[in-house]
């Protein structure tokens, strides 16, 4: 096996750690039905981004080092678009994920009693609103990944 052929192997097995449970995630709290339940399902969410941040963070290293290794991935669309896509992604995070996923882990750290709030399911709706556009980003890519139309 080449080192590129490894990068290679890695980057497949990244995806698969690091965007596989991020397909999940707005599914696993959607079930719950009491604040008990929600608090548990977002403490399984938590749990789950520690795969989707070290998958992610592999799968740009590994793929940049592939462009840099076959420098002509740049000249690509399918492979510039895929990188373009991926930052943009990268960049929902802090811009819109964390600031819409606050309200709600303030919302579950002080609420009382065992009834959801309806305020959570406004909350909730803004934040996997962008948890989809995500989503949709990394199923975009993948298909670049994989045809390779341009």
């Amino acid at each position: 096996m080449t080192f590129y052929e490894l990068l290679v192997f890695v980057h497949i097995f990244s995806a698969i750690l690091g965007m596989g449970p991020g397909f999940v995630m707005i599914y696993i709290v959607t079930k719950a039905e009491t604040m008990t339940e929600l608090r548990h399902a977002y403490d399984i969410r938590n749990r789950l981004h520690i795969f989707v941040m070290v998958g992610g963070t592999l799968l740009l290293i590994t793929g940049l080092w592939m462009g840099f290794l076959n420098s002509y991935l740049f000249s690509q669309g399918w492979y510039v678009t895929s990188l373009v896509l991926y930052l943009i992604a990268l960049g929902l995070g802090p811009t819109m994920l964390s600031p819409k996923s606050k309200p709600v882990k303030a919302l579950l750290k002080e609420h009382q009693g065992e009834v959801i709030p309806p305020e959570y399911y406004t909350l909730s709706r803004k934040l996997f609103f962008y948890e989809r556009l995500e989503n949709m980003l990394f199923l975009i890519i993948i298909a670049l990944m994989i045809l390779k139309p341009f």
